[in-house]
């Protein structure tokens, strides 16, 4: 990898600034947004110093394609594409809850089913393993905090929150896209252990916003080293939790800069993840 390559940690496009997420900056425009996903990366709440070369690129392309592939699932935010790391989207009303379906028994969920706690509201078997293939996967909602941790939903909250239609419409749409998305990576030599999910309304309907399928709103796990029981090589930024987790730092900021090697490491997952994926080359690295 080019040690040159420009890093983007912000940008600061002469439109006005809608909001500055952890790592995608969004522009106003009328009734559209233009998004730009930046190379800055997050964990424990927190934006790292620095940034991790080709990210955004990686991000977009990869949304990009399973925006595509699941578009007579549900419709999404996406209008036009203006760069790699850049597009235009509709400006939908966002539902402030984020759907996170997993389909292996791994992080936070491991460790509530190891405290012998339900996950979401739901109870699973006992004897599971980390890591096991769960008998099904479940939805397991959260709030969405601009600040702070999430704080787990069960469904009589989220129903509570946007009522039993839309919630239905919505669980019904996270578990045909994880079905796809699982069964075209697994084509494709990779698992997703679990994955986020993102809606919003516009113009009356229920859209797919934010982000789809991507290292940083999935866990992706290779096949050909997946064992339950143990902790799992990933193609996402759990490897930069697991270097932050052997640090003496309490997960408060100001976060703690990453060394070289851990940069180069992480964007080269990026990149696997996209060409593994899609099947394509990411053009304009090596």
């Amino acid at each position: 990898m080019n040690s040159e390559v420009e890093v983007v940690l912000e940008t600061n496009l002469p439109l006005p600034l809608y909001k500055r997420g952890k790592v995608r900056d969004l522009y106003n425009v009328g009734d559209r947004l233009i998004i730009v996903s930046t190379d800055r990366i997050s964990a424990f709440d927190c934006v790292l110093p620095n940034g991790i070369p080709f990210k955004g690129e990686a991000l977009t392309r990869i949304s990009l394609y399973w925006f595509n592939e699941t578009r007579n699932i549900i419709q999404n935010h996406i209008v036009d594409v203006i760069d790699p790391r850049t597009v235009i989207v509709k400006k939908a009303e966002p539902i402030k809850i984020e759907f996170i379906v997993r389909g292996y028994l791994y992080g936070s969920a491991w460790r509530k089913y190891m405290r012998g706690e339900d996950i979401c509201g739901i109870e699973l078997p006992p004897g599971l393993q980390k890591a096991d293939k769960l008998p099904e996967p479940i939805l397991t909602p959260t709030t969405k905090a601009d600040v702070g941790h999430d704080i787990d939903l069960k469904v009589d909250d989220v129903i509570r929150l946007i009522g039993r239609d839309l919630f239905r419409e919505i669980e019904e749409a996270c578990f045909r896209i994880y079905e796809l998305g699982s069964r075209k990576a697994e084509a494709n030599g990779i698992l997703i252990a679990d994955t986020k999910f993102e809606f919003g309304v516009y113009e009356g309907d229920l859209i797919l916003i934010d982000e789809l399928l991507t290292p940083d709103s999935s866990r992706f796990w290779p096949l050909d080293r997946y064992e339950a029981g143990r902790d799992q090589f990933s193609f996402d930024k759990q490897y930069v939790r697991d270097y932050l987790e052997s640090l003496d730092w309490d997960k408060k900021p100001p976060a703690p800069k990453l060394p070289e090697e851990i940069v180069y490491e992480t964007s080269k997952k990026y990149i696997e993840a996209y060409e593994r994926l899609t099947g394509r080359r990411f053009r304009g690295y090596r």
